[in-house]
Formats: structure tokens, C-alpha cells, sequence
């Protein structure tokens, strides 16, 4: 079956990633279908809608009927992910193998532990310690097992931390852009002189549906690492924003996992465990892909100019509706 026939492309989850996936989706001139567990707002023209919990097998199979391709961008807050993820992945598994559709992971680099900061590759350990990590190195496990059994058609897209318009949960998002734009100190998290992996969200929609597009079928039934720049130190990326914004950026480094801003207690007790990411060099490296599917990360300066802007209209939109 050629994916990119007129067969919908389903898109699970309304979250940012969700979101920007059916952005480029519509830009390509696919017929889209997204569906989330709650009523989306703000569908663009032409989307399909469907409200449905696919964490239900026969739920997830009847929302995405007919699918060409299933796109699992699918999150849920950190206290739920170990026991809530495993039924998510399989029910998007089960809705693959009886729509006959091609499955497109969203994936993180959790399953790699404490990896080699030097170069973390495809062909890195999955040598993960903590809950989390070692809950998306099974089900990853369970993803390629499916594909290589016939079960479903499977490919695993890894991003590295999100930035990016619509960003907002992340160390990279709300914590840092609305200080930076108000003069208030901007949260950086762990050691910042380190070189740390930003994955930009547009350049991470493209490489998934790159992946649910694609009529080469020896590109599927593996992971691959989606276009990223190469991991350079937080504090240089602050540095690039001073120079965008023209003004001077005040950094309060979190050096440890405690509440603090959008960050709550619950929240920090769940990320603790995967804090290491900031104490160690994490430089995600894409250049397979890049050359399988001849596709650059766009510029870091340019990625963060976008955010920067982004935050700029959604901040002024939030004053504008606390004073109307």
C-alpha cells in the first residue's frame, strides 16, 4: 500500500506535537483525521475530528478505520506514563494491525539512559535505569517485535527536548521564553555549559510524516533519530536569544529537581529521575536520517527566532484576555 494515497492519516493526540504534525500534514495536501481523547479546539479546515480514548483497543481501531497511516503523539503528565503508556502503545499497535496501517512512533531518548554524551547514535545502548526510560525501551521493544513479526508496520522517530511555537512543557518552553520576554530571571535546568540536544517541533512533524510517507519500506521497522542540530551548551543557546531579542538574559540555574515555576512538586518528583539529562552532555546525533530522506534541521538561530516570536503573539493573546 502506498501511504500517501487518499486513505486519512490519523493523528492521536492534541498536544503540541499532535498539533504541528497535522500542520505539515495539511501542507502536504493529505487528508488528515486527529483524534484525542477530549474535543479539539481550533481544528484547521478540512480536519476530521474524532474524540475517543485509544487507550481502549476496540476505541483506538474504530478511530482510526480506514487509516493510511497512524501517527502516536500521544503524552500523558509524568505520574501516569509508566502504567498509562504501555496500554496507549498497545492499543495503537492493535488499530495498525487490523486497519492494516502503517504505525509512526513518536519516541524519546529515555530508553538510552545515561548515555555517551559524545555521540548519542541509533546504534547506542538502551541501557536506561530509570521507571520511565525503562518503560519506553520495552514498549519500543514491542514495537519492533510487532513489525518484525508482520504483526503491524512500524518506524520509531526520536526527538531530543522539544522547543518550538507551541511548546510550552518543557525546559526550553514556558519556563524560559516568558521570563526572557518580561526581564523576570529565566530558568535553566541542571549544568547549562554542557552540550545539550533541542529538538525544533516543525522539523520533528516533518520527520514523522517524512516516515509515514515514505514508499521505501526498508526505512520502516527500525528507529531513527529525527533532524536535530548538534548539541551545543544552554548557555550558548541564552546567548542567541540575547542576541534576537537585543537585551540581556538573567539565568536562575535549577541545579537540582525541586518545585519551582510552572514546575510543581508532583511534577518534579516524576522528572527526578530523568534530571541526569542536564547533568550530563546529551548530543543526539541525526545524520542518518538526514541523508536517508535528504532533510537539514533548521538553524538553531532561525528555530529560536520562530519560538521567540510564537511567544510573543501568546503572550500578548493571554494579556489581551485577562484584560479585555
Amino acid at each position: 500500500m502506498n501511504p500517501t494515497t487518499g486513505k486519512p492519516h490519523v493523528v492521536l493526540g492534541a498536544g503540541p506535537a499532535g498539533r504541528t504534525l497535522v500542520d505539515e500534514l495539511l501542507a502536504r495536501g493529505l487528508r488528515v483525521r486527529h483524534v484525542n481523547r477530549t474535543p479539539i479546539d481550533d481544528v484547521p479546515a478540512g480536519v476530521e475530528t474524532v474524540t475517543a480514548d485509544i487507550s481502549s483497543p476496540d476505541r483506538a481501531v474504530a478511530a482510526t478505520e480506514g487509516a493510511a497511516t497512524i501517527y502516536h503523539a500521544v503524552n500523558v503528565p509524568y505520574h501516569l506514563q509508566v502504567e498509562a503508556m504501555p496500554n496507549i502503545g498497545r492499543a495503537a499497535l492493535t488499530a495498525a494491525h487490523r486497519n492494516d496501517a502503517r504505525l509512526v512512533v513518536l519516541d524519546t531518548l529515555y530508553p538510552y539512559g545515561e548515555a555517551d554524551g559524545a555521540a548519542i547514535t541509533e546504534q547506542t545502548p538502551w541501557e536506561a535505569t530509570s521507571r520511565k526510560g525503562r518503560m519506553r525501551a520495552a514498549l519500543d521493544h514491542a514495537y519492533l517485535d510487532a513489525h518484525h513479526t508482520g504483526e503491524a508496520r512500524v518506524a520509531l522517530g526520536r526527538a531530543a527536548d522539544f522547543y518550538g511555537p507551541r511548546v510550552v512543557n518543557s525546559t526550553l518552553g514556558g519556563a524560559f521564553f516568558p521570563a526572557v520576554l518580561t526581564g523576570e530571571p529565566a530558568l535553566g535546568f541542571g549544568d547549562i555549559t554542557l552540550p545539550h540536544s533541542y529538538s525544533y517541533l516543525p522539523d520533528i512533524a516533518t520527520g514523522l510524516v517524512d516516515l509515514g510517507t515514505t514508499t521505501d519500506e526498508a526505512a520502516i521497522g527500525r528507529v531513527w533519530h529525527l533532524p536535530t542540530v548538534p548539541a551545543v551548551s544552554t548557555e550558548h543557546i541564552h546567548a542567541l536569544v540575547e542576541r534576537i531579542i537585543g537585551d540581556g538574559i538573567t539565568t536562575r540555574v535549577l541545579d537540582q529537581p525541586v518545585a519551582t515555576g510552572p514546575f510543581d512538586e508532583r511534577f518534579m518528583s516524576e522528572y527526578a529521575e530523568i534530571f541526569y539529562q542536564h547533568l550530563v552532555p546529551q548530543n543526539m546525533v541525526s545524520t542518518p536520517f538526514e541523508r536517508h530522506f535528504d532533510r537539514r534541521p533548521t538553524p538553531l538561530v532561525d528555530g529560536l527566532r520562530a519560538t521567540v516570536e510564537w511567544y510573543r503573539d501568546f503572550l500578548t493573546a493571554r494579556q489581551d484576555t485577562r484584560n479585555p
